[in-house]
């Protein structure tokens, strides 16, 4: 007798670390625009010391990320860096009902390589002669929002033409942020938070907020993966600890 219920306690005890080894095992999948990276990460870790469960956060240009739901990727959580390519998925009714929100708002700024004296941008800025020789980093114009903003504040500028052929364009903004602090470009347009996030770069100027649409992050659930541990999860990413992390890296955290 004695031993039989020994064996019951060793399976009720076996029992019991498999179900705390699946609760803590509980994962969440986000597809994150890149110039989220640093931040999310520590609301990523803040979130699974809170409450065991884990968020697994593929980072990409937003049109790369829309185009892979698009296609079928296991996405539970969207977060894009502007309203369009959120709207595409919307549009292919590929986003959960009344999951959407507008998260986060950013700046655009000059970025340059190690340090520089700071700048106006204004019309008429010579910007080509800045750049001497070398090339302007931006993600991608036509398709990444950090390229698109950049873009759309360089042509309201009526700087755009000047410098259309020296542009170095990348997959996404954090790259273009590479090829700056690495030297390979003298300058870059990129977000305010990604410079927060590399010390080889200079912020040079700050792109007035007229000159281009509003940077404005929006999150939701993937149509069907509205789980509660998905809503959970956006949940907390408007909780006053992933406020505080977002706000250190330079985002402003949008009203609800």
């Amino acid at each position: 007798m004695i031993r039989s219920l020994h064996i019951i306690r060793l399976l009720c005890a076996l029992v019991f670390c498999v179900v705390a080894q699946l609760v803590v095992a509980a994962e969440v999948t986000v597809f994150a625009a890149a110039s989220t990276k640093t931040a999310l990460d520590d609301v990523a870790e803040a979130w699974q010391a809170e409450t065991g469960n884990r968020a697994v956060i593929a980072y990409a240009g937003s049109s790369a990320l829309a185009r892979q739901i698009e296609q079928g990727a296991p996405a539970d959580v969207f977060i894009s860096a502007n309203v369009a390519w959120m709207d595409a998925l919307d549009a292919s009714d590929l986003i959960a009902t009344g999951t959407r929100r507008d998260l986060l708002g950013n700046h655009l700024v000059l970025v340059a390589h190690g340090h520089a004296d700071p700048v106006e941008i204004v019309p008429g800025m010579d910007l080509a002669a800045m750049l001497g020789d070398g090339w302007l980093a931006m993600a991608l114009v036509e398709a990444v929002p950090a390229g698109i903003y950049g873009k759309a504040a360089l042509d309201s500028l009526g700087l755009w033409p000047l410098v259309e052929g020296r542009v170095a364009q990348t997959d996404n903004v954090r790259t273009a942020l590479a090829l700056v602090a690495t030297g390979e470009a003298p300058l870059g347009v990129v977000y305010a938070t990604d410079a927060v996030a590399e010390p080889h770069v200079s912020v040079i100027g700050t792109f007035p907020e007229g000159s281009h649409p509003p940077i404005v992050y929006p999150v939701a659930a993937v149509t069907e993966r509205d789980t509660p541990l998905t809503v959970a999860f956006l949940d907390f990413l408007r909780s006053d600890a992933a406020r505080t992390i977002f706000e250190r890296e330079g985002f402003a955290v949008l009203p609800d």
